[in-house]
């Protein structure tokens, strides 16, 4: 039995998690919290009685848990990343919008505790992610590298951690540079587009829970792997299997790819 503790509780993702890990057979529901200020209350976890107070801190609601799972905000990641590191119990991180200094800060904490990193848990988008490598190393900078990801109209960051990583997978084999390669959206009068570039553009609009194409486009034909989720659960239900996996797991940083052994 692994008992969880949720970050970012009251969010979309935290809820769902916090949900399924009430409803699955080897899980149970530790601890929850979010802003301080929602300290207390309760959230009652679907239709089968189970509920969670929110706890008044990230200590608080670590202390009757097995692993940490955040889906928080980039301000507060580290902090409870860090508080679950006190207690030397493991993490699973699928928050978004993290800074260069958030994530080597995440990077020093996996040298205590085993802690999973992945900008999408989704089984589904994890193995787009290497299929996107493999046809890009295939096709080389012959064809153009163009990302469109599409979320609900309350997302806050964009592009999307999803979108970002498949950028990455891309300009790992091209032998490109996301911080220098990637053009996100475009107006005006550029210019041609330069061979050596991928192009970002991020839609937000309505419920869409997500979905991520990446078009790989040439002189005469267009290859695209498309992704798209119909619901959170796929999600969250990888971040259950991300618990489990860490909660075995010796210190280090780990990603899905590892969770779901496709590397």
């Amino acid at each position: 039995m692994i008992r969880i503790c949720m970050a970012g509780a009251r969010g979309r993702m935290g809820r769902r998690i916090l949900e399924m890990a009430a409803a699955a057979e080897g899980f149970a529901v530790g601890g929850a919290f979010d802003l301080t200020e929602h300290a207390g209350e309760v959230m009652r976890l679907g239709d089968g009685g189970a509920e969670a107070v929110l706890a008044s801190s990230a200590s608080e609601a670590l202390a009757n848990a097995d692993a940490l799972i955040d889906f928080s905000v980039a301000e507060a990641c580290v902090d409870n990343v860090r508080a679950a590191a006190e207690q030397g119990k493991p993490a699973v991180v699928g928050t978004t919008g993290l800074s260069d200094e958030q994530l080597q800060a995440l990077k020093d904490l996996s040298r205590r505790i085993a802690l999973v990193h992945a900008p999408n848990m989704s089984v589904g988008v994890n193995l787009l992610f290497k299929l996107t490598a493999e046809v890009a190393q295939r096709l080389g900078l012959d064809y153009n590298v163009e990302i469109t990801e599409i979320h609900h109209n309350q997302k806050k960051d964009s592009p999307s951690g999803t979108a970002a990583r498949l950028a990455e997978c891309a300009a790992e084999v091209l032998g490109l540079n996301y911080g220098q390669d990637v053009v996100h959206g475009r107006h005006g009068m550029p210019g041609a587009r330069p061979r050596r570039e991928i192009g970002m553009h991020a839609l937000r609009g309505g419920d869409v829970a997500g979905e991520h194409t990446v078009s790989f486009i040439g002189q005469g034909e267009r290859v695209e792997l498309t992704h798209k989720a119909h619901s959170r659960d796929n999600f969250a239900q990888g971040a259950l299997r991300a618990a489990q996996f860490a909660a075995g797991a010796a210190p280090g940083l780990y990603d899905m790819q590892d969770v779901l052994g496709l590397r």
